[in-house]
């Protein structure tokens, strides 16, 4: 990457400098013109000090740590508290940040002390909020769970985060439960995050019977506006994948890298879902049952009434995570390469080639 687009990233990311820490070093707090942490790998403490805006000290992004007397801008935040090696997965993550919707800011408090009314349960709003409070999947249970069903391309998953003790209530006449869950954005077209998927986990990790999902009736719950949006893994071209679930999609990304794809959580919010403008071929990425099958009958009629040309790609087995993870990487790449087409094969299957 030329060394004058690195500073275009950083000058970028400076001027959201406080939704970038809010994003990356969430174990810290405001205080005054600076966020302060433990260190550039997001511990908890107050060593380290972000400055928010540009003044006559410093330009905003900037940051300093006390204790090691470490320092450099933004991009190093987030090559950090990812954990990134190579200096390319830096630049895709922060691309994809730049794109997110930005994290809300913390609740007002009164003097009083207590907190302004919170968002109604379930609403775009409250999805927003929730979002905002989790954190990057970096070292977390999130990317365990994730590995541990064979998904290793895990670049540009920004749209993904994790909570530690996320609320879980079977029903009304219930009490609240708290697990550690991963808690998805779901964006429309233009990134504005409109809902949120959550799915809870199993803090003793993965295992045939539950697949590293929580052992609760329902370990996957959405809320907020779905209809038409998605949970999305790189920005859509004349070229996209879309499917219904995430490990699904996540799973089929792991052999075609490079493709955009957008998991729209059910097989009716997948026939529903909008297309970018920009969008000239669609792959559907079908589950092999019922609802998928029709699912897909009707995304192929709106994709060619829309000019769109719609490839089906299926699965060996039951979805492509199964496929991942029961016939190996080897097997799914083989299945999913004479599915696409071949000017595709060369341009998004060949990191995995």
């Amino acid at each position: 990457m030329a060394r004058h687009d690195a500073s275009d990233l950083v000058r970028r990311l400076a001027r959201d400098a406080e939704a970038v820490c809010r994003h990356y070093l969430s174990a810290g707090r405001r205080q005054g013109g600076y966020w302060l942490v433990g260190d550039v790998r997001n511990a908890p403490g107050r060593s380290m000090f972000v400055r928010l805006k540009e003044s006559a000290k410093g330009p905003a992004g900037k940051w300093t740590d006390a204790a090691t007397s470490e320092h450099g801008d933004l991009l190093d935040v987030i090559r950090e508290s990812c954990g990134f090696v190579d200096f390319k997965d830096v630049v895709s993550e922060a691309r994809s940040f730049l794109s997110m919707p930005r994290p809300e800011p913390e609740p007002k408090v009164s003097r009083t002390g207590s907190r302004k009314s919170s968002a109604p349960a379930g609403s775009p709003e409250a999805a927003r909020r929730l979002f905002a409070i989790s954190r990057p999947i970096a070292g977390t249970l999130v990317e365990a769970y994730l590995r541990s069903r064979g998904i290793t391309a895990l670049h540009g998953t920004g749209s993904l985060r994790f909570h530690p003790r996320c609320y879980y209530r079977p029903d009304e006449h219930s009490p609240t439960e708290t697990w550690p869950a991963m808690i998805a954005a779901v964006t429309d077209l233009c990134g504005r995050l409109t809902g949120a998927h959550r799915t809870w986990l199993d803090p003793g990790g993965f295992n045939e019977a539950n697949l590293g999902k929580a052992p609760i009736d329902t370990p996957r719950r959405a809320m907020g506006d779905l209809l038409g949006h998605a949970v999305r893994f790189g920005v859509a071209g004349e070229v996209m994948a879309a499917g219904e679930g995430i490990e699904t999609m996540l799973s089929l990304r792991c052999v075609l890298p490079g493709m955009p794809m957008a998991a729209a959580l059910s097989a009716a919010h997948l026939s529903s879902i909008l297309f970018p403008d920009t969008l000239r071929r669609l792959y559907i990425a079908r589950d092999d049952d019922p609802a998928g099958d029709g699912a897909m009958a009707t995304l192929i009629e709106r994709a060619q009434a829309a000019g769109i040309e719609a490839i089906v790609i299926s699965p060996r087995l039951g979805d492509f995570d199964e496929d991942l993870r029961l016939l190996g990487i080897a097997a799914l790449r083989a299945t999913s390469r004479v599915q696409i087409a071949a000017q595709d094969v060369t341009r998004f299957m060949e990191l995995a080639a």
